[in-house]
């Protein structure tokens, strides 16, 4: 198992030339050694200028980057001992599978014997020792991104970074791949920094996720955190399906997750702890284990319900029903649409009233 090492960025802002506003607005954050931490947010959301601010591909204009409390801020991106996975593999195309892997040793001037030992365990990691003379053509996608992982972390570097690696694949490859990069950061027990939009991805893989959001993280917790408790509207309609109503408090929203919404004929009562609403089915689909209702609420409001394939209820499209949902179920955000200053002040009446 290699060194775990931490990263520190603070008040971290960088600017484009011609921008109305920074890539990235003032961002700290601590990563502890051995995490898996996720940068999640939508396409311009700063993710990836901040990745490459660690990575050193871009400076910052105010801020520092720091690895075991050591600033790196000025350092070249090879001075600085990081691993670094593109959602394109760059492979070598002339090279083998076992070249392309010891190129980063070669360039390092390890001994050939050590270098042959690094490769072959490495090999053996990704599951590719059978693929070692193999050229990249002769390879599909899926093993050629885990030549990419394998030349990444040959030489152990102090951390590696992932921006978007898996974005080039099909699902059910993206799926697995997913479960090999979880099983290498457990065996490595290395820092892994990575960047992704797919919520489902970064649900699956992070120990926690630093949600993004024009160029400022809104929120960092562990994924059950973040679903459970997000403290925003993004959060709540950005990471999982969300049930999202006006609260009774004005400037606020009520959050419910689409697992915790039950429905009941209308003429069965509720218990004192339940919320109630009326709702008219939109539509059923078939999910696996689960039904996926689609619900039109009496004010007007879209949403859904998840139900189990064997409840015994039979639910049809047009059918009017009672959408019910326990009071510890519902989270209740500020409305984003606020004044900056009236949702400050309201996010902070709403963490005492939690």
């Amino acid at each position: 198992m290699m060194k775990k090492h931490s990263i520190k960025i603070s008040n971290a802002t960088r600017y484009y030339p011609g921008a109305t506003r920074p890539a990235i607005d003032d961002i700290s954050l601590d990563i502890a050694p051995g995490e898996f931490m996720t940068f999640l947010g939508p396409s311009g959301s700063g993710k990836t200028t901040l990745l490459s601010i660690i990575a050193g591909f871009v400076t910052l204009n105010t801020g520092s980057v720091e690895i075991d409390g050591k600033d790196i801020t000025n350092l070249k991106p090879h001075k600085r001992d990081l691993g670094v996975v593109f959602q394109q593999y760059a492979l070598f195309p002339h090279m083998t599978v076992l070249q392309n892997i010891a190129y980063p040793l070669r360039q390092r001037g390890i001994p050939k014997a050590e270098i042959e030992a690094k490769v072959r365990h490495v090999l053996d990691l990704v599951q590719l020792g059978d693929f070692a003379h193999r050229l990249p053509r002769q390879l599909s996608g899926g093993q050629q991104q885990r030549v990419a992982l394998a030349r990444a972390v040959v030489y152990e570097p102090r951390a590696l970074l992932l921006d978007e690696p898996l974005g080039a694949l099909d699902k059910r490859l993206r799926d697995r791949l997913q479960l090999e990069i979880a099983r290498m950061h457990r065996e490595l027990g290395m820092t892994f920094v990575f960047v992704t939009h797919d919520q489902e991805e970064a649900l699956t893989l992070s120990d926690r996720i630093a949600v993004f959001n024009s160029g400022k993280i809104v929120q960092v917790g562990t994924p059950t955190e973040l679903y459970r408790n997000p403290n925003s509207l993004f959060v709540a309609k950005f990471l999982g399906e969300s049930n999202i109503m006006e609260g009774s408090s004005r400037g606020t929203n009520i959050v419910v997750r689409p697992e915790h919404v039950h429905l009941k004929m209308p003429a069965n009562k509720c218990c004192e702890d339940e919320v109630s609403k009326a709702a008219r089915i939109t539509d059923v689909a078939f999910a696996g284990a689960h039904l996926k209702v689609g619900l039109a609420f009496s004010d007007g409001v879209t949403g859904s319900s998840l139900i189990t394939a064997g409840n015994p209820l039979h639910f049809q499209r047009g059918e009017e029903v009672l959408a019910v949902w326990n009071k510890a179920n519902q989270h209740i955000v500020a409305n984003e649409d606020l004044t900056a200053d009236s949702t400050d002040s309201l996010r902070n009446h709403l963490s005492e009233v939690r």
